[in-house]
């Protein structure tokens, strides 16, 4: 059916963006070698030279093989991709997800390219260098995993018992209404993670059953590229309050959480969640 025939030509333009994003992740691991230096946008917000060159490698990759088509990335000056909620589609990109875990030297960083086409997240690639792995999704349709260990495709899992389950976190930002959340859930095995890419790409890997992140949740560049992979696994990825994310919208911040797992799980964690308030 036509169906069939976009995923083709879908999975062909992901391989390309696996591809600037792998070139990507090479700058990255040159820099992450080094002694690098670490500046500081704000409060708990570092950023450094890997988050540049990563935007500007990626950018100017974008620019050259989809011509016309706006890039939200986060290193970028905002003029460069004003009025992109008013484009039929948008890259958002994330050059460096979890500079702190960067810096931490722990590994768990990524660099994340997504495309929105009609305000929804269709095409994602998170690609988690120093771990050599890269998660690739075309929304609704498939998701797969590429390592040392060659290709495969990735489903959730969707436990029914909640008490059974493994929840991923952030690593640095927990709130009170998530441990209440997760309390009235019952769940007891609740893992830390550093970034956001890493979060849904264990839930699409099945790894973890959940990533539920409540309040501030980074940018739209943090959820594009997850959201398309997850959603290729079979699962959902919403807003706290279980709404679609909109990426035809100029306000970038996520104010209103995350929650990825599978359609079973997720409805219960959005209700449980809705208790909270």
């Amino acid at each position: 059916g036509r169906r069939a025939v976009r995923v083709r030509r879908d999975e062909r333009a992901l391989s390309h963006l696996a591809d600037i994003a792998d070139a990507a992740g090479r700058v990255v691991l040159e820099i992450y070698a080094t002694d690098f230096r670490v500046d500081h946008k704000g409060p708990n917000d570092p950023v450094t030279e890997a988050d540049h060159r990563s935007n500007e490698l990626i950018t100017t990759a974008l620019a050259q093989s989809f011509p016309g088509v706006p890039v939200v990335a986060e290193e970028s000056d905002p003029s460069r991709y004003d009025g992109h909620e008013r484009a039929a589609e948008a890259f958002f990109v994330d050059p460096l997800d979890g500079t702190r875990e960067f810096v931490a030297k722990n590994g768990e960083f990524v660099v994340m390219i997504g495309l929105a086409v009609g305000g929804r997240a269709t095409l994602g690639v998170v690609h988690a260098p120093a771990q050599r792995r890269t998660w690739l999704g075309v929304a609704d349709a498939v998701a797969l995993e590429r390592g040392d260990g060659g290709e495969r495709r990735l489903h959730v899992r969707d436990r029914e018992e909640p008490s059974l389950a493994t929840y991923v976190v952030s690593r640095s930002r927990r709130t009170p209404r998530l441990h209440a959340a997760l309390e009235l859930l019952g769940v007891s095995d609740v893992r830390p993670l550093g970034s956001a890419g890493c979060k849904a790409s264990a839930v699409a890997t099945g790894e973890a059953d959940a990533y539920v992140h409540l309040g501030r949740a980074g940018s739209l560049w943090d959820t594009c590229a997850p959201e398309a992979i997850v959603r290729g696994a079979g699962g959902r990825y919403t807003h706290e309050d279980g709404t679609a994310f909109d990426y035809a919208t100029a306000d970038l911040p996520v104010l209103a959480g995350v929650i990825a797992a599978g359609p079973r799980a997720h409805a219960r964690i959005v209700d449980a969640v809705a208790r909270t308030r």
